[in-house]
């Protein structure tokens, strides 16, 4: 199967670079007579070796085992690429691997690694916006990759409750909360002026109001802190589940302050002689390990950076057991990354952290940037899109692109309910497949590939379906490997074309002979069984991204 050539190119690779780990391409052609799957691994490791590509692609198929992975045969085309066939029976016990897998097609063997993903660690300070939606449609998406690879994952939520912004957020609610008894009050400078402040200082007053005035200015700052970080946190909550993200944790940095970790991470830099002392303020010498220049972790006041806190975390992380860690975080943190990476070698955590980077989103409505929010007051809320769009919708849009490219979410495109909106088109095509099954008069988990006779599947369109479909657990490796769920995006949306393509090519209307529900039962249970192998592909992929499968559409009930 392609997936067991996925792994002996792999292999072959991994000899090629001394044992390191190598990213294997493999693609099906463009054109499919170049074959069915093709790879560059030749040219990739061609420069280093001094070698013409050509020679190291006849070494390289040498050492396949051609039969083994369901290949038919292997040639070198154009300055070193590799193109492959399948062999006819190959795809015929790929039917049958993927329906008796079912909901475990795709999936990798454990390879025991424990990997933490954290995403979205908004400041409790507002609402969230549609930036921390593209982060949890992304880190979300990342988190199921990995566990569909074989790992222990766990996604975590860093909660910012230390620090200048709460301080600026619990000022800010105070003075509207003075408004609200009839005096005047100023929001501090970089404070939040965002009509749910009006609305939080209403509740505040509900709940609260008679305790307020009743303390000092200090113990009621102190009181509405706490207060409006719990509000707040338990609301962004809400979204994300709306959303369809759960975290299994969520991690206070004043945890970090109450546990001493950051005088702890101090002295524990300090011993390893990675500190020094000037202007008064104490230094992490960064710059010995690839950071542009060295950085203050205690200010000559006596407080910390927020870089400290930071370091902390991540040792605290590695101290959980934690083999590797994936963060995703909003593009104002792009420059924090080298210095993040410098930090970690210092203390001996290498190659402990990927990090991904999410642009901001334009939301676009009849080719015009929509910008503000009525609540939120300076940027569109994560909730209201969701409302508007539907999460699927939402979370899809977000996936389809790689995180670190700019965005320009198209509202029109959203709401269109048409094939034109690629998540319908994938849901259709799933929904489309489930009315076969009801026609049919069979549950699709009743389907038994084994009494069926495959080889009665020759139609072009049909044989093109099952060379797609069998191709999703090296998408899913490939996707986790790179950290792009936007990969599984396009395949989903390429399977969802060969299934509509094959739906449409026996339409019983024009060709009756490529029907699913033909009088011939040979035929019939054959292609019942590619039909149910596509779905289960189809809402496999759709499951992985965080997206419903529908078995019924109002579009293909009236088909």
């Amino acid at each position: 199967m392609p997936g067991t050539l996925q792994q002996q190119l792999e292999r072959i690779a991994a000899r090629y670079a001394d044992g390191a780990p190598t990213a294997v391409q493999l693609d099906r052609p463009r054109n499919p007579e170049h074959g069915d799957l093709a790879t560059n691994l030749a040219l990739l490791i061609a420069r280093p070796l001094k070698r013409p590509p050509r020679e190291i692609a006849a070494t390289i198929i040498e050492q396949l085992d051609l039969p083994g992975a369901g290949i038919a045969s292997a040639e070198i085309a154009g300055p070193g690429f590799i193109n492959f066939r399948l062999a006819d029976d190959s795809l015929y016990r790929t039917l049958v691997h993927i329906v008796e897998a079912d909901r475990l097609f795709g999936r990798h063997p454990e390879d025991g690694r424990r990997v933490q993903v954290e995403f979205v660690s908004a400041n409790p300070t507002g609402p969230l916006h549609v930036a921390h939606g593209r982060g949890a449609a992304l880190g979300d998406a990342i988190a199921s990759l990995f566990e569909w690879t074989g790992n222990t994952v766990q996604r975590e939520f860093y909660v910012n409750d230390a620090g200048v912004q709460i301080d600026k957020l619990a000022e800010s609610l105070e003075a509207r909360w003075v408004e609200l008894q009839g005096q005047p009050a100023v929001i501090p400078e970089g404070g939040y002026h965002g009509e749910y402040l009006r609305d939080l200082a209403r509740n505040l007053e509900d709940e609260q109001g008679v305790a307020l005035r009743n303390v000092t200015r200090e113990e009621r700052l102190r009181f509405v802190r706490q207060w409006a970080i719990d509000v707040l946190r338990a609301e962004q909550d809400q979204d994300l589940r709306q959303f369809g993200v759960r975290f299994d944790e969520y991690y206070a940095e004043s945890n970090l302050y109450r546990e001493r970790k950051l005088e702890d991470t101090l002295a524990f830099l300090r011993q390893r002689g990675l500190t020094y002392e000037k202007d008064g303020a104490v230094w992490l010498r960064t710059s010995d390990f690839g950071d542009d220049k060295d950085r203050v972790l205690v200010k000559s006041d006596g407080t910390f950076t927020y870089f400290l806190p930071d370091i902390a975390y991540h040792r605290d992380k590695a101290e959980r057991g934690f083999q590797h860690v994936v963060n995703v975080w909003g593009a104002d943190h792009h420059g924090y990354v080298p210095r993040m990476q410098a930090a970690l070698r210092a203390i001996g955590l290498p190659e402990f952290l990927d990090v991904e980077i999410v642009q901001m989103v334009r939301i676009m409505r009849g080719g015009e940037e929509v910008k503000l929010s009525k609540r939120a007051g300076g940027y569109v809320t994560l909730h209201e899109l969701a409302e508007e769009v539907g999460p699927d919708v939402a979370r899809y849009f977000f996936l389809m692109r790689r995180g670190d490219s700019q965005m320009l979410f198209d509202l029109d495109l959203a709401l269109d309910h048409s094939e034109k909106n690629p998540v319908y088109k994938i849901q259709y095509a799933h929904a489309r497949l489930m009315s076969i099954f009801r026609k049919a008069g069979v549950a699709p988990e009743a389907i038994d590939p084994g009494a069926a006779n495959l080889e009665r599947l020759t139609a072009p369109a049909e044989l093109a379906l099952i060379k797609q479909i069998a191709e999703l657990p090296a998408v899913v490796h490939r996707a986790a490997a790179a950290r792009a769920p936007h990969i599984v995006c396009e395949y989903l949306e390429a399977t969802a074309g060969d299934v509509n393509s094959w739906y449409h090519a026996g339409n019983p209307s024009r060709n009756p002979e490529l029907a699913v529900l033909v009088s011939d039962d040979a035929l019939r249970s054959a292609r019942l069984v590619l039909a149910r192998a596509a779905q289960i592909v189809l809402r496999n992929g759709l499951l992985l991204l965080g997206l419903n499968a529908p078995d019924r559409m109002e579009r293909e009930d009236s088909e």
